[in-house]
């Protein structure tokens, strides 16, 4: 039976590999972002029964009309728009610089899955899965970024028990290198790609498709007593007990 599914941040990378996940199980798919060309564009190459529901994740009023814009209950919400804000906001302006690179990584990273998941609540289908995309940087004390993906996943530890009456679980996805995105914006020089690719026990980078295989999982049959935890697909970068 096919399930409806959101995606936040669905146009491009990540978010785009694991919209085309569930369209390839004739799911409903709904993709989220900022760049109404680039979603219409990715929804129509998606094809099957993806949509397009531009908005802005952090402007409350513009989630809840997105939202109101799905048809019948969510099944599978992913919450995977963010990324390192550091990337592309200037460096320096003192503490007030400071305040707002901060903001910036936690408004895009913790602030914009907490607004889509509880705009979606009245929607999340019993026996339903949220599933958040976090970082291997949250344990790697990555400033800004990794602090607000760490606080992500305590979110989820939350989420979990809240929603753990109701069926639906919660659970983090924390990638480790992933080059084929638009994270690292124009890239990361050769003597970093060598040192991150050296961290790993695989010897690799990783894909989209891997990332999109671990979400698809957690919001399978075979996950549903599986919640409030964080899977690492990192190829060994950082390894747990």
């Amino acid at each position: 039976m096919s399930r409806t599914v959101l995606v936040t941040g669905g146009g491009s990378g990540l978010g785009r590999a694991i919209a085309a996940r569930f369209v390839q199980d004739s799911d409903r798919v709904y993709i989220t972002g900022r760049r109404t060309e680039v979603l219409e564009r990715t929804a129509r190459e998606l094809g099957g029964d993806a949509h397009a529901l531009p908005c802005d994740g952090i402007d409350p009023d513009a989630v809840e009309s997105a939202v109101a814009r799905i048809d019948g209950e969510v099944d599978v919400l992913v919450n995977n728009a963010g990324g390192n804000t550091d990337f592309r906001e200037p460096a320096g302006g003192g503490l007030k610089g400071s305040l707002h690179r901060w903001r910036a990584n936690i408004d895009a990273n913790l602030i914009t899955a907490a607004l889509m998941t509880e705009a979606c609540d009245d929607k999340l289908a019993r026996g339903g899965a949220v599933v958040h995309i976090g970082s291997v940087g949250a344990d790697q004390g990555s400033g800004a970024y990794g602090s607000a993906k760490a606080a992500l996943a305590s979110y989820s530890v939350g989420l979990s028990k809240q929603l753990g009456p109701r069926d639906i679980t919660s659970n983090v996805v924390a990638p480790g290198y992933i080059p084929d995105t638009e994270f690292f914006g124009s890239g990361v020089s050769q003597e970093r790609h060598d040192h991150l690719i050296s961290l790993t026990a695989l010897g690799r980078h990783g894909f989209p498709d891997e990332i999109a295989g671990a979400v698809h999982f957690l919001a399978s049959a075979d996950a549903r007593f599986i919640t409030g935890q964080v899977i690492n697909p990192n190829g060994g970068a950082r390894t747990t007990r």
